[in-house]
């Protein structure tokens, strides 16, 4: 699986990227069928907390799933971003059988 990272208005720091990686290569455990991933990383309304924003594209067979979550880390919305992506990948798994 290929993933991309874009990030607007920052540069992610080398253990962000590890996490990114790990996180979304764990995803292919539960479908196998993914075949890219994009993850955008955006600082929202700088004054807030919880700006943090992850968005990730999983480009699967039939529609892409999309999932985007605001946090005050990027770290915590990757987390949510990933649980939420592995519960929507298996329900497509669970379809498609």
């Amino acid at each position: 699986m290929k993933i991309s990272v874009q990030s607007i208005g920052l540069t992610p720091h080398a253990p962000l990227e590890d996490h990114i990686e790990k996180k979304l290569n764990k995803l292919e455990n539960y479908y196998d069928k993914i075949i890219e991933t994009n993850v955008f990383l955006k600082v929202e309304n700088k004054s807030d907390k919880e700006n943090k924003t992850v968005e990730i594209i999983l480009g699967v067979p039939g529609d892409d799933i999309v999932v985007k979550k605001t946090t005050s880390s990027f770290e915590e919305s990757l987390d949510q971003c990933a649980e939420v992506a592995k519960k929507l990948l298996i329900k497509k798994k669970e379809l498609a059988s």
